[in-house]
């Protein structure tokens, strides 16, 4: 898949609006249902809650109300979905926009872990769909100023960064303080340092319930020496949110809560050293001029110009499986109470360009190939060392592996287990409910690995539901395992098997039609040569 290339905003030139859905119009969906108003993109509003969705339609009379997000997805008007809804939804609701062929908007965080997040990228990816976050500073002209300073080396060398998001208020239930305040901050953090961090480290407190932080400090490193801090509370006297950079030249102040000529200031500070004592020189702060232009009317118009041109978002899915990885290191520190290693790149972005789908249910190890245009369904279980081929679909509830190979074209319906010593060749199909085995003589009190015996299945066979195939067997080219058959020996290619035990009963063709035994050239035209109990296209 070759990917659309980041171009920069232009916020004076904008394509006439596509109409979008806003999901979600409670305290923050209500600003993205203004601002889209405003911009003429407005069409539809979608909210469980009837009394805030007749609140909304009264305020912007013309605009059609739904609670059924089956509505939106249905309107072929509707060419872009904003998702602003609690964030244990995003990942089922951005799945179900995706597949039905719209761009998305989602509220941060995209969803609560980097696995989601791969397969709701590689969706995006296959079906051609803008995929957006809102990870508003990114819209900030004081933020956009910033980085500018920060890139043409005006701040310096970059030594340290910590951040404050604070307030008295907006407290959740579904989720805690670091997830509700700290994604805005994290986002921020790596796009000024272009890095991921190699260690983070995290402290919390829970005051108003017990498996819920309300205060964190959390802290980063990065490769390049850089250190980071980050301070959010809903339990503070007041509120701030304020971001510091300190440079070896000059250091940066952006207070968010600051007046617009106020809030992006410079501090020519430094630090001498005279008789090797060091002594700091304060310097008096100097405002930056910066476009007083509210940034999530500039994040709106950003996603319809993306829908427009199809042009990559400035906060695209990459950019959020970043921070969803510091969020999930993060969080896993405060449950263990130690510092987490984490690698230069969040797992599986190579995969996500293979151009492949896993359902956001589904559990895929680390090591496992998967081919392109494969699809993996819900609540499936593809298991360490694994590799399955291009064009493939597996159902739900499906385990392949450990160690398990698959071929190109293959069909795994549902409630189906693959275990290592079975192969499956180009173009299986394996009906809902068949079982391989692996073990002759199983105990379950004495172990057995090293007995397993290898099942092959050849080009082209089909397994009915329900069928059971005792291992060590090979089941024959473009052969028929009748429903509910159990095979205990080799099935001939192109047979036809049926039974407990399971004997042979016609000919079958590639097709899947009956050969009749003295016609054997099938209505498909195909045509075979029979030689005693084998049969072979003929030449």
């Amino acid at each position: 898949m070759k990917r659309a290339k980041k171009t920069d905003m232009n916020y004076a030139k904008v394509p006439a609006p596509a109409q979008v859905a806003v999901v979600g119009s409670g305290q923050w969906g209500l600003n993205l249902v203004r601002n889209f108003h405003q911009l003429g993109a407005l069409r539809t509003i979608c909210d469980t809650n009837p009394a805030t969705l007749q609140s909304q339609i009264d305020t912007y009379p013309g605009i059609r109300g739904v609670t059924d997000l089956r509505e939106v997805l249905n309107d072929p008007e509707v060419a872009g979905v904003v998702v602003a809804t609690p964030a244990e939804t995003h990942a089922a609701i951005v799945f179900d926009c995706l597949r039905a062929g719209k761009d998305v908007y989602v509220e941060k965080p995209l969803c609560l872990s980097i696995r989601e997040g791969e397969q709701l990228m590689a969706l995006a990816g296959q079906n051609d769909r803008v995929l957006m976050v809102g990870h508003l500073l990114w819209y900030h002209p004081a933020v956009l100023k910033l980085k500018e300073l920060m890139d043409s080396g005006e701040l310096g060398q970059i030594q340290y960064i910590y951040s404050n998001r604070l307030n008295l208020g907006k407290l959740r239930r579904e989720e805690n303080v670091l997830w509700s305040f700290a994604p805005h901050d994290i986002s921020l953090i790596l796009g000024l340092t272009g890095e991921m961090p190699t260690q983070v480290w995290a402290q919390g407190g829970n005051y108003l319930r017990p498996e819920i932080a309300d205060v964190t400090i959390s802290a980063l490193k990065f490769p390049s020496g850089v250190r980071a801090h980050l301070f959010v509370s809903w339990l503070h006297p007041f509120k701030e949110q304020k971001l510091v950079v300190v440079g070896q030249k000059k250091m940066a102040v952006f207070n968010d809560l600051a007046p617009w000529s106020e809030k992006l200031q410079l501090y020519a500070h430094h630090i001498e050293w005279p008789g090797n004592v060091p002594v700091a020189h304060r310097a008096e702060a100097e405002n930056v001029p910066v476009t007083e232009m509210e940034p999530l009317r500039l994040e709106c118009q950003h996603f319809l110009e993306c829908i427009a041109t199809r042009q990559l978002p400035r906060t695209d899915g990459r950019e959020a499986l970043r921070v969803l990885q510091v969020l999930n290191a993060c969080q896993a520190v405060l449950e263990e109470g130690r510092p987490i290693l984490l690698k230069a790149e969040p797992p599986g972005w190579t995969e996500i360009e293979a151009g492949y789908f896993v359902h956001p249910s589904a559990e895929v190890d680390p090591d496992v190939v998967i081919g392109q245009g494969t699809k993996i369904w819900r609540h499936s279980y593809l298991m360490t060392g694994t590799r399955i081929g291009e064009r493939c679909n597996v159902g739900q509830n499906v385990v392949l592996g450990p160690n398990v190979t698959i071929g190109n074209g293959c069909k795994i319906q549902n409630n189906v287990s693959v275990y290592e010593g079975v192969v499956l060749e180009d173009d299986v199909f394996c009906g809902p409910s068949m079982v391989f085995t692996n073990v002759i003589n199983p105990r379950s009190h004495i172990p057995r690995k090293h007995e397993i015996r290898p099942t092959l299945v050849k080009r082209g066979a089909t397994i009915g539901a329900n069928a059971t195939i005792l291992c060590g067997h090979t089941l024959g080219e473009y052969c028929f395992v009748g429903a509910g058959s159990v095979v205990t020996k080799n099935v001939p290619a192109y047979a036809l098997v049926l039974g407990c035990p399971a004997k042979q009963m016609v000919w079958m063709c590639v097709c899947g039609m009956r050969l009749f035994d003295d016609f054997k050239r099938c209505m498909c035209g195909a045509e075979y040569n029979q030689l005693e109990s084998e049969l072979s296209p003929a030449d």
